[in-house]
């Protein structure tokens, strides 16, 4: 069995997803296990720690039994060894960044949003062309065993013809005054690239469009309910990105999707994030690992008498869809497929262009919001 091992240059490795979902719970699994190829080369990856801040990856690095970090991206990426470079910073970084790596000739996949404007993320898709490299974006979501339940329903015409999508998320993020927030500050400052459109609706973007088609308008209110917030020093600062946003998203074939997506609400629900997807055969609801459906042949009447009370909970006339397969972490799934297709041409959708299309939705989001009016897509 031959063994290869490849260098990822990492950056943004301090920041929380770059942290905890790509390096820690994806590649360095994927530096113990790798990933098997079709001519049974095993390939295992090296991660080389890249940020700002010399302290923090040191710290990283030793933590992690791992020999190579620096502050110096444009010596990570002179690096014969460092075949893809990965970018979790701030979305106003991304650009010039993956830009570097676009010339240095390396593959590159990057978290979402992929650039601040949509001729900002086709500019860099060309010049990957151009460069004749392979490039992705992490599109988490599809990956979550909730959803992948849903798409094995969909897959196997569980629902007829599907009507409607109505999605709920969100959380609590704290102030930061007085309990620390779960978020970084940036998160909250336009000028930084923050904003829940600009965040979630890139995710809308393509679980919509993978699951149930090309979105076609929207039509979206984003407001800023906590104008005040605590950064990480404990100063408070003035929130200029939006923390809240309802949207109604209009797909070819005519379904109708319904998205709340705040960080300003109490949870009352199973999970962090729940889609209910009805049709003529069926619904179901889909949240971050679990998945329940009820068939139109064992679809209940409901009858509207507010006098009485319930008698039998709603929740108890839906059944729950089976795992039927084990389910690894999402975004180490998705970093398997793209070193896959990165090595051996394997089929990988999630590219910049599809990066564009987040990044034209949220801009539409934003506009539609300003507006007060339904904005339409153009195809990216």
């Amino acid at each position: 069995m031959a063994v290869r091992t490849i260098g990822v240059a990492v950056n943004g490795v301090t920041g929380r997803m770059g942290y905890r979902q790509h390096l820690v719970r994806s590649l360095l699994p994927l530096r113990e296990e790798g990933v098997r190829l079709q001519d049974g080369t095993v390939l295992k990856v090296e991660p080389v720690l890249v940020g700002r801040n010399a302290d923090k990856l040191k710290e990283i690095a030793e933590r992690h039994d791992l020999a190579h970090w620096t502050t110096d991206l444009d010596g990570a990426l002179a690096d014969p060894s460092v075949e893809i470079y990965f970018d979790s910073q701030v979305t106003s970084r991304h650009v010039e960044s993956i830009t570097k790596a676009l010339e240095a000739g390396k593959h590159v996949y990057t978290e979402k949003p992929v650039s601040e404007t949509v001729e900002e993320a086709l500019q860099l898709a060309r010049l990957a062309d151009e460069k004749g490299v392979k490039h992705g974006v992490v599109a988490d979501k599809l990956y979550l065993p909730g959803i992948r339940k849903l798409r094995r329903l969909i897959d196997g015409g569980f629902f007829g013809r599907i009507l409607s999508v109505r999605g709920e998320f969100g959380y609590w993020v704290f102030e930061g005054d007085w309990q620390a927030a779960q978020r970084p500050s940036w998160n909250y400052r336009a000028e930084d690239g923050g904003g829940i459109v600009a965040d979630m609706f890139c995710h809308w973007s393509y679980l919509l469009h993978d699951l149930f088609g090309r979105v076609e308008a929207v039509t979206a209110k984003a407001v800023t309910h906590i104008p005040t917030r605590w950064d990480e020093q404990n100063n408070a600062y003035s929130a200029t990105a939006d923390d809240a946003a309802y949207g109604i998203f209009e797909i070819e074939n005519g379904v109708i999707a319904q998205i709340n997506s705040s960080w300003c609400v109490r949870v009352r629900r199973d999970e962090l994030v729940e889609f209910q997807v009805d049709g003529t055969g069926g619904s179901a609801v889909a949240g971050l690992r679990e998945c329940f459906v009820q068939p139109r042949a064992v679809t209940p009447k409901p009858v509207w008498n507010p006098d009485l009370p319930v008698t039998h909970p709603f929740r108890d006339q839906w059944q729950q869809v089976p795992d039927n397969e084990d389910f690894d972490n999402g975004f180490k799934v998705q970093w398997a497929e793209f070193l896959r297709h990165v090595h051996e041409g394997a089929p990988f959708p999630h590219d910049f262009r599809a990066g564009a299309r987040g990044v034209a939705l949220a801009a539409a989001g934003l506009q539609s919001s300003s507006e007060g009016r339904r904005v339409e897509i153009e195809g990216v």
